[in-house]
């Protein structure tokens, strides 16, 4: 699979990237979300779920593991920063990634053995104060085929 990159220059157009990428997911995607604190993962999962439809107020959830949210199909954003590695079975991590709704995980690397084959990972650099770079790397050729779409 190729690798895919983006710059972004604020979060506003941040935003509208992953609105974009959340108007093509299907249910049953799976989006790993990598960076530094305050590189833009939860910025970047509030994009998404405005391209889901999601009405409600989207914010980390740190210190819960998991909020659920609806839209055109649930989303269910992780941030695993603080699971146990063992802790897996916990949460019932495998229902959420082969569910009927997309995952997002923040800090997936954290539970990496867990993680489907096929899935997006996504990792947002710093490149100055509001600028991101975002890598994009397609672990299937679905997200091969969305990040032609959207990146090139």
């Amino acid at each position: 699979m190729n690798r895919y990159k983006k710059r972004v220059d604020s979060p506003d157009e941040t935003m509208e990237f992953a609105k974009r990428l959340g108007t093509l997911l299907q249910a049953g995607d799976v989006i790993t979300l990598e960076g530094d604190l305050g590189a833009g993962k939860t910025h970047f999962t509030k994009g998404l779920a405005k391209g889901l439809g999601v009405k409600r107020i989207v914010n980390s959830p740190t210190f819960t593991i998991i909020k659920e949210y609806e839209g055109r199909l649930p989303l269910y954003h992780m941030d695993v920063y603080r699971l146990d590695e063992d802790g897996e079975e916990d949460i019932g991590l495998y229902e959420y990634f082969y569910g009927e709704g997309i995952t997002v995980i923040e800090w997936a690397s954290k539970i990496s053995e867990q993680l489907p084959a096929k899935r997006l990972d996504i990792t947002i650099r710093h490149a100055g104060s509001e600028k991101r770079h975002l890598l994009f790397e397609p672990q299937s050729e679905h997200f091969e085929q969305l990040c032609k779409e959207l990146v090139e």
